[in-house]
């Protein structure tokens, strides 16, 4: 089996939670997402849409972070990260459902708007039009600039936030009355959220489950202590959070203000 990943990667962190839990060690190539390893053809022809993860088992290559970790289960059983119980099995599926359908995208826009749009207001004006040109979708192109321009003051970052907030108190009303996310097992419930609120952590947002939401912090601690979590610290990049943490704590006054209206 053959990983290809990004070290701080969401979608890649999934993948790679499933495999260290069922003690899976594929050959790993890791890709410069800036550097725009991506976007290779050899690796656009196993993955057309030019995104992390992929893994290519038994000669196949499988792509989408929420498939490649049920094909896991599938093709590894030992170590199942599925409940038996069909009730707990549904309420899984709806979990690891809340990153595709919008989690994703906000995870992306509140950690540009905060962190990453300096790393490209560093690169001079002329290679942020170049980007930005290399966009085709008007609004796409309209949105990218608002989340440059305005970070934590522009519409798209407001929405985002709230988007998460929401998903935290979702997390939170489940985790007041069961351990894990699907009910009693830990499992891929779980695992589709981890990587989420370790970015909230990393942006120095853990204060977003103080008090009522103190369930989920107390959660994100039974997942830290599990031996698969070094799918995760072992692969953080030391410079990506001192630009992180800092931004954050910046925009904490910011954040709390949008959550209160």
């Amino acid at each position: 089996m053959d990983l290809y990943h990004n070290n701080m990667s969401v979608c890649s962190q999934k993948v790679r939670l499933v495999l260290h839990e069922k003690h899976l060690k594929p050959v790993e190539h890791h890709l410069n997402l800036r550097a725009g390893d991506q976007n290779a053809p050899d690796y656009v022809k196993m993955n057309p849409k030019a995104v992390v993860p992929t893994i290519v088992d038994r000669g196949q290559p499988i792509i989408e972070s929420t498939v490649i970790c049920e094909y896991l289960d599938d093709a590894y059983p030992d170590h199942p990260v599925r409940p038996k119980d069909p009730i707990e099995r549904a309420r899984m599926r709806i979990w690891t459902q809340i990153p595709d359908t919008g989690l994703h995208m906000a995870c992306a826009t509140v950690s540009f708007a905060l962190a990453f749009r300096h790393q490209f207001l560093a690169l001079g004006p002329d290679a942020i039009e170049r980007y930005a040109a290399g966009r085709p979708d008007p609004a796409m192109r309209e949105g990218f600039r608002q989340r440059l321009n305005q970070g934590p003051e522009s519409a798209p970052f407001a929405a985002a936030i709230k988007a998460y907030d929401k998903v935290l108190t979702q997390m939170a009303h489940q985790l007041d009355s069961t351990p894990w996310l699907a009910g009693a097992e830990y499992s891929l419930a779980d695992v589709a959220l981890i990587p989420y609120v370790v970015r909230l952590d990393h942006l120095a947002l853990a204060w977003m489950w103080d008090g009522p939401r103190a369930s989920v912090g107390r959660w994100l601690a039974r997942c830290s202590a599990r031996p698969n979590f070094s799918a995760v610290a072992d692969y953080i990049d030391q410079k990506y959070l001192d630009l992180m943490g800092p931004a954050g704590r910046d925009a904490r006054s910011r954040i709390a203000e949008i959550l209160a209206h």
